[in-house]
């Protein structure tokens, strides 16, 4: 299994780099240098085979002091590679030099150098030190040049880092999605012919199990959908109490949970991407912190009124509606007497209330309101609409990232409208169908496929822009 050493000056990201590429979020991470002391060993591991290595270790702290004793006792240029294990022998216990033994120890036994510099700061002579002892170990390098901050360096230390490494790439571990970690481990293959068959097994395992991974998505977000619009309340209405108070009782009882199965699918999917400790409780994540039963986030994440329009009336959806009852916000009443129990979300959204409400007299006295399933025609459209959101941002996140996640859409965008031609369409008719006849083994498999394709986009991007791209 190939190692690399993760190695360069305190606090320049090294272990949001590995974190990044080992997908790990127990790597600490921290803006105070000298966090990290020890070697310490990140497996990127998949169904338990561990695929490569990475090592996060200490910064240099006397790197000065380290070439400067390598010079002295150094004969020729062919003996450096022992003269540095033998530095690392003669100083493993010297606290001065327990940093620069950490880092180097790992390099002397085998493992790839992934330099790692600030390309937002400026380049000093202070660095080159460091790049002549790793030169000295004689391993294949690389440098990484990572951006911490806002300046802008980046021409500096590409000539700088071209004289010592055989390749040089510009990685940004905060912000560097799947593709960019794909690409950079590819480079990796680069730096020893040795790692080309076992890194270009890591990146396939890699990719298999990226596809996986939204497999498993779109069957958990596909079963919460259903679940959601399969759920159903009730209550026999005791002596003193209106119906009406007890549908919206009911009706609370309805909402709370879908929320609940909302944030269970969130989490599984989460866990899914190796994300179980992702928080979600910023102000930046207001957009996917909205209530689900809001009207604001309906207009967001579902189809527009004349989108909705279209796509019922072409899966037989609107039915017996009114186009007026349909777009113009009126209010239809179902059940017994009892009005629609619509709360935060008009009409409008759905063509009808939220849920069915009904009220049913009792053989033995009394009445009971049942409400559910839920049968506005933008519901499943809001809630795949926010699933697709949330799992985009899940799978493209690095766990260098120890923030919430956050979302930017556009007010009034209508996130499903850009979902067009026949993938809408096969959506509507099956999430109908679901809506009209429940669970089914067939339709869960249905609109788990559905899922999958929808997944496969970035959020706002068509399926027609994506076969364009």
């Amino acid at each position: 299994m190939v190692e690399f050493a993760v190695v360069g000056h305190p606090n320049k990201g090294k272990s949001s780099i590995v974190a990044t590429l080992a997908e790990n979020e127990e790597v600490a991470i921290s803006a105070t240098p000298g966090t990290t002391r020890t070697a310490d060993r990140f497996a990127f591991a998949i169904d338990g085979e561990a695929l490569y290595t990475l090592v996060d270790t200490p910064g240099f702290q006397r790197p000065r002091a380290v070439l400067d004793w390598l010079t002295a006792h150094a004969t020729n240029a062919s003996s450096r590679p022992d003269v540095v294990r033998e530095f690392v022998a003669q100083h493993r216990d010297d606290e001065r030099f327990h940093d620069e033994c950490e880092l180097l120890q790992p390099i002397l036994s085998g493992a790839g150098i992934l330099y790692v510099v600030d390309g937002t700061k400026p380049y000093g002579a202070e660095f080159e030190i460091e790049m002549q002892i790793l030169q000295w170990t004689g391993q294949p390098r690389m440098a990484l040049i990572n951006l911490i901050g806002e300046g802008d360096y980046l021409s500096q230390w590409q000539k700088a880092l071209d004289q010592y490494f055989s390749i040089v790439r510009v990685f940004d571990a905060q912000r560097a999605d799947f593709a960019a970690r794909v690409n950079l481990l590819k480079a990796f293959a680069e730096l020893n012919e040795a790692w080309r068959p076992p890194m270009e097994r890591a990146v396939a395992a890699l990719l298999e199990e990226r596809e996986h991974r939204l497999q498993q998505s779109a069957r958990e977000i596909a079963d919460a959908l259903i679940d959601c619009l399969t759920y159903r309340e009730h209550r026999l209405v005791a002596g003193g109490e209106d119906a009406q108070s007890v549908a919206r009782d009911l009706r609370g009882d309805l909402e709370h949970r879908v929320r609940l199965r909302e944030n269970q699918a969130r989490r599984t999917v989460q866990g899914f991407y190796r994300h179980e400790q992702m928080r979600a409780d910023e102000v930046s994540l207001q957009l996917l912190d909205m209530d689900l039963f809001t009207a604001e986030g309906w207009e967001l994440f579902g189809l527009s009124k004349t989108q909705l329009l279209i796509t019922g009336s072409l899966t037989g959806a609107v039915a017996g509606l009114g186009i007026d009852a349909l777009v113009g916000g009126a209010t239809l009443l179902l059940g017994a007497g009892v009005g629609a129990v619509v709360g935060g979300v008009t009409s409008w959204y759905g063509g009808d209330e939220l849920a069915k409400t009904r009220v049913l007299g009792n053989a033995l006295g009394g009445d009971t309101v049942y409400v559910g399933p839920i049968t506005a025609l933008n519901f499943p459209w809001v809630f795949l609409g926010r699933a697709w959101v949330h799992h985009h941002l899940v799978a493209e996140r690095n766990h260098a990232v120890r923030d919430a996640v956050s979302a930017q859409l556009s007010a009034g965008e209508n996130l499903m409208d850009s979902i067009t031609g026949d993938s809408r369409q096969a959506l509507a008719k099956v999430m109908r169908q679901v809506q009209e006849k429940g669970r089914s083994l067939a339709l869960e498999q249905q609109l788990a496929e559905g899922v999958a394709q929808l997944l496969a986009l970035t959020p706002g991007q068509s399926d027609v822009e994506a076969e364009r791209s």
